[in-house]
């Protein structure tokens, strides 16, 4: 009988898995039949009341679009505002002007910049911005993308101004500054090797690190040093930010001093002709960025670091103010409902918001302007949105009827003490369906907490698991790729990139299955 529930039970996973994978449907549609799917099981199998069923799925739909969406269309608008107002190319020509050795350039712009829009806005932005400008400055395509593709599997945890542990809190129970803490703890080793596996994609070689090995152990270093303590200290909105920026100063200065003149063999300077003139052009004295339109450009997310800062639990004076300014309500109309809160100030997304709003008046834009990119991110996303809508409810209702409990107990009979070895991987599947690490959140945050209940293991060290390899899935995750093929113009070479990214993504999938489970001796 156990594992009849376990085959019924998964069977909306499954669906979406082969809507997706096999038959290629948009990702909106596939999770919308999941969920038709799954209020079909849970009210015909698992007897959940159709009213309890109705409202599960309004619980979802509020919880994803607050503050779920919110931060995601925020963080978003940001981006396509810097670029409405050329901020964005001011910022390109900064970090594209620093070294003519590929290695730091990879350090810094796949790697530092790669992080740190991660950690602003994430969905696919870590890949395509950094992808196309290291293709733009003359890498070889393919290798830029992969190695961006390698450097998002670990910011990804704490992306979007640290959306998905903030979703993993709200399904799972556990605070999150616990999982933020846990997921450092668990993420720390793959998050120092990937500069250095970033250098020997671009290099042809674990030769590469030859002559870069001082200052790819700087970007390493320097990013996962202030990214642990942020994410240990203040939480999960601010590690991917504070370790981005610390790691290109750090890099940028070290790679002045010592990478002065690179091996011929990894300077962008060997191009043809047409290349050098292009790079040339863009670092004539005519377009050096002076100090005050750098400030200008950085403007809108030098705020979005000041006012998430001050608004964190570091400055009691400032949370204390506006944490109470919030609506609490509880949506299930069963037993056991979750609480909603609705902060309706001190939310990453509003604060984003603001701080791109003023940010935008400081570059020039006028409110028409804002308005027009505001509305043209939501036409974009409106997908997006959707398909998180609906996801979160499926988690929903399949966490009130019992279909999530039921899945947890047929894993813990088959794996045992042995399932965190598998841990990682159920993320990765759920990386690689949804390509997000908040949809994985909400799709395995719940069954894995549930089966580190029943087996006597921490919740938040499982729930850490679960979002490592959502992050590690997102490496071969059809959406990734194509953002990744498209951003160098080689649409259909989707296949390629996957089969040069497969071996390092099952790298990761077995290092995080050691780490998770050698954490099991010590976390409880």
């Amino acid at each position: 009988m156990l594992f009849l529930k376990f085959l019924i039970a998964i069977l909306p996973i499954v669906c979406l898995i082969i809507a997706l994978s096999g038959l290629k449907m948009p990702a909106h549609k596939a999770t919308a039949i999941a969920l038709v799917i799954t209020i079909v099981l849970g009210i015909g199998f698992w007897k959940l009341n159709a009213a309890y069923a109705a409202s599960a799925v309004l619980e979802g739909i509020l919880n994803a679009l607050w503050p779920i969406c919110l931060v995601i269309v925020a963080a978003l608008f940001t981006y396509n505002l810097t670029l409405r107002t050329g901020a964005m190319e001011a910022i390109k020509k900064m970090l594209g002007g620093v070294s003519t050795d590929k290695r730091v350039l990879t350090l810094i712009i796949g790697w530092g910049f790669g992080c740190f829009m991660e950690g602003m806005a994430g969905f696919g932005t870590a890949v395509a911005i950094p992808a196309s400008m290291l293709a733009g400055i003359g890498l070889n395509p393919f290798a830029a993308v992969v190695s961006c593709l390698v450097a998002n599997s670990t910011p990804t945890a704490f992306g979007s101004v640290g959306i998905p542990l903030v979703t993993l809190s709200s399904v799972t129970g556990v605070a999150s500054h616990t999982l933020a803490t846990n997921t450092a703890i668990i993420e720390v080793i793959l998050a120092f090797i990937s500069p250095f596996i970033m250098v020997c994609i671009v290099g042809g070689g674990i030769k590469a690190l030859k002559g870069a090995f001082g200052v790819t152990l700087v970007a390493a270093l320097s990013f996962v040093v202030p990214w642990y303590i942020t994410a240990t200290v203040v939480g999960a909105e601010l590690p991917n930010i504070v370790g981005s920026i610390c790691c290109m100063a750090c890099t940028v200065i070290v790679a002045r001093i010592f990478n002065k003149k690179p091996e011929a063999e990894y300077s962008i300077e060997n191009l043809d002709k047409k290349e050098q003139e292009s790079i040339s052009a863009k670092q004539d004295g005519e377009d050096t960025i002076s100090f005050g339109k750098a400030l200008k450009a950085w403007c809108p997310f030098i705020l979005i670091f000041i006012m998430l800062l001050f608004t964190s639990t570091l400055f009691p004076v400032i949370n204390r103010l506006i944490a109470p300014i919030k609506s609490v309500v509880v949506v299930y109309a069963g037993k056991g409902g979750s609480k909603l809160a609705f902060s309706w100030i001190n939310t990453p997304g509003i604060i984003i918001f603001v701080a791109a709003i003023i940010g935008g008046f400081v570059q020039g834009a006028k409110v028409s302007t804002m308005l027009e990119v505001l509305f043209a991110t939501l036409k974009a996303n409106w997908k997006t949105i959707v398909t998180i809508c609906c996801v979160m409810s499926v988690a929903k209702v399949m966490g009130y009827s019992g279909m999530i409990a039921d899945i947890a107990s047929l894993l813990v009979v088959a794996t045992g003490r042995a399932y965190p070895f598998i841990s990682p991987l159920i993320g990765a599947i759920g990386g690689f369906v949804t390509g997000s690490g908040t949809s994985t959140s909400v799709l395995f945050g719940g069954l894995q907490a549930k089966t580190a209940q029943s087996l006597g293991l921490s919740p938040a060290w499982m729930a850490a698991a679960n979002v490592l390899g959502g992050g590690i899935g997102k490496m071969i995750c059809p959406q990734s790729i194509a953002i990744g093929a498209s951003a160098i113009n080689e649409s259909g070479s989707e296949s390629k990139i996957l089969g040069n990214v497969f071996k390092y993504f099952l790298c990761y999938v077995i290092i995080g299955g050691v780490i998770c489970f050698l954490g099991t001796l010590f976390i409880k």
